[in-house]
């Protein structure tokens, strides 16, 4: 699954959120990907961040707090 949403305050920049299995090798444990690209191109992000999937839940409270 991937969601590919608009960046604010940019002409053609998105955001790309999608979930990446064994993304460092066999046996490497699910992250949740989240890139940012300035010029629309949300398969090559200028920026990248995965997220352990175990720490998501926590990840996401923190984001509603500052909400």
């Amino acid at each position: 699954m991937s969601t590919t949403i608009a960046l604010s305050g940019t002409k053609k920049g998105v955001i790309s959120v999608s979930k990446i299995d064994e993304p460092y090798g066999k046996g490497s444990h699910s992250v949740a990907s989240i890139g940012i690209s300035l010029v629309g191109n949300a398969d090559e992000p200028e920026w990248k961040v995965h997220l352990p999937m175990d720490n998501l839940e926590d990840v996401i409270k923190a984001l509603e707090a500052i909400k």
